[in-house]
């Protein structure tokens, strides 16, 4: 399966990805380049897709009067590098040079403060209902560009949130399937395709 797009990162943002900037980020350690990446659903209201409100909530803009689910998350201050949404679109809120704030309290072969070295990505989904095929092409698309231009960044490095922070999240869930998404990315995975940071 081709690419849907032809994709680059150029000074940490990834060229077609609409961009809306989150202010809930800071700076990776210095020194810090992306070394892993991790794999999340969301879904505002739970279970519910399509409308702005995960966009609103990575910008600190949701309207928590608008549904009652929306009271539980207000104060929460999160973000994620990219969104993948249900028709396959991308949107990047913070660069990948910097802390995205998705990983909370995790540890990836025993090194912890995962935020510090991951790109987070956020598929629009739930644990149960099937991914899109438009989503599994572009995160294929995404993780095989963020591999050649972070070389540190290799299949066994990307994960999911339910993988580091076990007991305490469960995303992307039993929806998702690796297998897919692992044969995909080898098979257009070409490291000698490097591109700029």
């Amino acid at each position: 399966m081709s690419d849907p797009t032809p994709l680059a990162v150029v000074d940490g943002w990834l060229t077609g990805a609409e961009r809306l900037v989150s202010p809930n980020a800071d700076q990776r350690p210095p020194g810090e380049l992306p070394s892993l990446l991790v794999i999340h659903n969301i879904s505002l209201p739970p279970g519910c897709f399509g409308g702005g409100e995960i966009r609103a909530f990575f910008t600190n803009c949701l309207d928590c009067s608008a549904h009652p689910y929306f009271a539980e998350i207000a104060g929460l201050r999160v973000s994620a590098h990219l969104l993948i949404d249900r028709g396959g679109s991308v949107t990047q809120f913070v660069s990948f040079l910097d802390r995205a704030w998705h990983a909370g309290v995790s540890s990836f072969e025993g090194r912890e403060r995962c935020n510090d070295y991951a790109i987070g990505i956020e598929l629009e989904g739930t644990d149960t209902e099937p991914y899109t095929e438009s989503q599994y092409g572009m995160l294929a698309a995404v993780c095989r560009v963020l591999m050649a231009t972070y070389p540190a960044i290799t299949p066994a490095r990307i994960t999911g949130h339910a993988d580091i922070a076990p007991g305490r999240k469960t995303d992307p869930g039993a929806s998702f399937d690796w297998p897919r998404l692992r044969a995909m990315v080898a098979a257009g995975h070409q490291p000698e395709e490097g591109r700029t940071v």
